[in-house]
């Protein structure tokens, strides 16, 4: 007889309009065999740490054969998927025994069967460092802060580098990573705590909060007085306006998301787009996964430097899987602060 065991999972009741809220979710609890089928390379996993990032909301919405998808839609009635730390119980692949650890895209529930594959699942050599920074320092976050700061950019000591949302997962990253290299670093962000946790804790040279400033372009001005070398583009819309008059000359722009258009119907236009040509600005959009074959390289970089203490990483913890729904909404009214993840189990 084999054993089974209860297994909640958060599913998707349908196609997501607008700002995506709580009843927008369901939880159903199915029954999991606590073994993987005979013969298969697949394995068994209990999931302890879920990551919220915002490309989920994309991921909500109705699929669009006219625009090009960054992953694919979310199915209504099924589990939705996130990067998740995972631990093995049960393993038909060669590369896996029980007790390893993995971090990948895997279904929102307790427990998964899955195909561990190469760029969509990373086994866990290191244990040293807290096991919830492979949803974020460590995981998806971490790298995309790396390859779009250090592989987009081609940054160089003593230029001025701008982050917006800079407190969030990858922000928090990219000003550190600019502070170490000798960059002048400024970022935006949505509340008080936000902007002193950016000056006091991420060692930012100067922070401001986005929705205090009536001009964001003087705001821009006030702030970097010699223009702007780079910026990190996470939020789109008004700021990328505000941003483009204070580019200098062959500045970079690595756009890394949009948080400020995805819940909108119809998205802002952007009108000081001749910028560009005059001041040969290279705007580059980059998906992470691109970047996934350098992901021993940034371990190699990164790790050290957590061990040293020279990276500090915030996160917002929200326990049990009931709660992942109202912290995956949250990150689009700015209520996280830090790196949002979900315990779903400690161990």
């Amino acid at each position: 007889m084999t054993a089974t065991a209860t297994n909640k999972q958060v599913t998707l009741k349908d196609y997501v309009s607008g700002f995506p809220k709580e009843s927008d979710f369901d939880f159903t609890t199915t029954t999991v065999e606590l073994r993987v089928p005979e013969g298969s390379n697949s394995v068994l996993v209990k999931n302890l740490y879920l990551s919220c990032d915002p490309y989920m909301r994309i991921r909500m919405g109705k699929p669009d054969p006219s625009t090009a998808a960054l992953a694919q839609a979310y199915t209504p009635g099924q589990p939705i998927q996130g990067y998740v730390v995972s631990r093995v119980i049960e393993s038909g692949h060669p590369d896996y025994k029980k007790g390893d650890l993995l971090w990948g895209m895997v279904a929102w529930e307790e427990y998964s069967v899955i195909t561990p594959t190469p760029h969509v699942h990373f086994k866990i050599q290191h244990t040293d460092v807290p096991l919830s920074y492979y949803t974020g320092l460590l995981g998806m976050p971490g790298m995309t802060a790396y390859a779009g700061f250090y592989e987009v950019c081609s940054p160089k000591k003593g230029e001025t580098v701008y982050v917006s949302a800079a407190s969030g997962a990858v922000g928090q990253l990219v000003g550190q990573f600019a502070k170490m290299l000798g960059c002048y670093v400024v970022g935006s962000a949505g509340s008080k705590e936000k902007v002193d946790l950016l000056k006091t804790k991420f060692g930012f040279d100067d922070a401001f909060n986005y929705k205090e400033e009536t001009d964001l372009t003087a705001a821009l001005k006030r702030c970097f007085p010699n223009g702007i070398d780079i910026y990190f583009e996470n939020v789109g819309g008004k700021m990328l306006d505000a941003v483009l008059v204070n580019m200098n000359p062959h500045g970079r722009i690595p756009v890394c998301g949009m948080i400020s258009q995805y819940n909108l119907e119809n998205q802002e236009g952007v009108h000081n787009l001749s910028n560009i040509i005059y001041k040969r600005i290279r705007i580059q959009g980059f998906v992470v996964s691109d970047f996934y074959d350098k992901y021993s390289k940034f371990l190699e970089f990164v790790l050290p430097h957590i061990r040293e203490g020279k990276i500090t990483y915030v996160e917002d913890v929200a326990d049990g899987l009931e709660k992942a729904p109202e912290a995956l909404v949250g990150l689009f009214h700015g209520k996280n602060v830090g790196k949002q993840v979900v315990v779903v189990a400690r161990e």
